[in-house]
C-alpha cells in the first residue's frame, strides 16, 4: 500500500492553471524526487501534498484515505507529514533546542521532558547538539537547516517533504545539508524532495518525476531518467548535467 497517493490533482490560481492532472504514488522508505525547472509547478505540488496549498480538485490519499474528504481530520495528516523549507521557518526568538520542543509540546502533547530528550536525539544525528542554546541568528545557513530537519524529525512522521532544501544556502553549506538527507534516505525515511540538486537525485532518489509546465512529463526510476530519458523536453532539461 501506498503510503501517499495523489490522483488527478489540479490547481488553479485564479484562471491560471498550475498544476494539471497529477498522478503519483509515494511507497513507504522510497525517496521521490521532483525535478524541473522553475516554475514547472514542483513547490506548488509540494504545498499542495503539505495542504498549504489547496487544491482545486483531484484527491490526496494518505494511506488509502483521501484527506480532501470533508469528513477527514487533517490535523491527523498533517501531524504525520513533515515539512523543511527552503528558508528554514525557525523561530528567532526561541533557541535550537526550544525551536525542536515546541511542536512536540503543542501538537504532539508530550511532557517537556520528553520532548527535550526527543529534541536532543535528533540534534545530535545531524551534529548540531553543541549548539542548543543558540539563537538562529547565532548559526549559519546551513546549520539552520540542519535545525529545522531535527525539528521535522521530532514529530516522528511518516513522510518528509523538502522543499528545495539547499537553494538558499552557499555553496560550502549545501553538502552538510545533502550529507543529512543522503543518512536519512538510508535510515529508510520516506522522502518526497523538490531540488535543483541533480546529483542526489540521481544518486540517492528511487525515483524521479520531471515537470513541465505542471503536468508530470515522466515518472521512472532515477536510472532511467538520467540515463535514457524519454521526453525531449526532459532530455532538453538534463543536457547540461549529463554532459558534465
Amino acid at each position: 500500500m501506498s503510503i501517499l497517493r495523489v490522483n488527478n490533482l489540479e490547481k488553479k490560481f485564479g484562471e491560471n492553471l498550475v498544476l494539471r492532472d497529477i498522478n503519483m504514488e509515494v511507497e513507504k522508505g522510497e525517496v521521490v524526487t521532483i525535478i524541473g525547472s522553475s516554475g514547472s509547478g514542483k513547490s506548488t505540488l509540494l504545498r499542495c501534498l503539505n495542504l498549504l496549498e489547496e487544491p482545486t480538485s483531484g484527491g490526496i490519499y494518505y494511506k488509502d484515505e483521501n484527506i480532501l474528504d470533508h469528513s477527514y481530520d487533517q490535523r491527523i495528516y498533517r501531524s504525520h507529514v513533515g515539512m523543511v523549507f527552503q528558508n528554514f521557518n525557525l523561530f528567532n526568538n526561541k533557541n535550537i533546542l526550544e525551536n525542536c520542543m515546541i511542536g512536540q509540546e503543542k501538537v504532539l502533547g508530550k511532557s517537556r521532558e520528553e520532548a527535550k530528550e526527543t529534541s536532543l536525539k535528533y540534534l545530535e544525528s545531524v551534529g548540531m547538539a553543541q549548539y542548543i542554546n543558540a539563537k538562529p541568528s547565532q548559526i549559519s545557513g546551513g546549520q539552520k537547516q540542519r535545525v529545522a530537519i531535527a525539528r521535522a524529525l521530532c514529530m516522528n512522521p511518516d513522510v518528509l517533504l523538502f522543499d528545495e532544501p539547499t537553494s538558499a544556502l552557499d555553496p560550502e553549506t549545501v553538502g552538510e545539508v545533502l550529507d543529512v538527507m543522503t543518512s536519512l534516505a538510508k535510515s529508510g525515511m520516506t522522502m518526497v524532495v523538490v531540488t535543483h540538486e541533480m546529483d542526489f537525485a540521481k544518486d540517492v532518489s528511487d525515483r524521479v518525476l520531471f515537470m513541465d509546465k505542471g503536468i508530470i512529463l515522466e515518472n521512472a526510476s532515477a536510472k532511467e531518467i538520467f540515463e535514457n530519458p524519454k521526453h525531449e523536453r526532459t532530455q532538453e532539461f538534463l543536457k547540461r548535467f549529463l554532459t558534465n
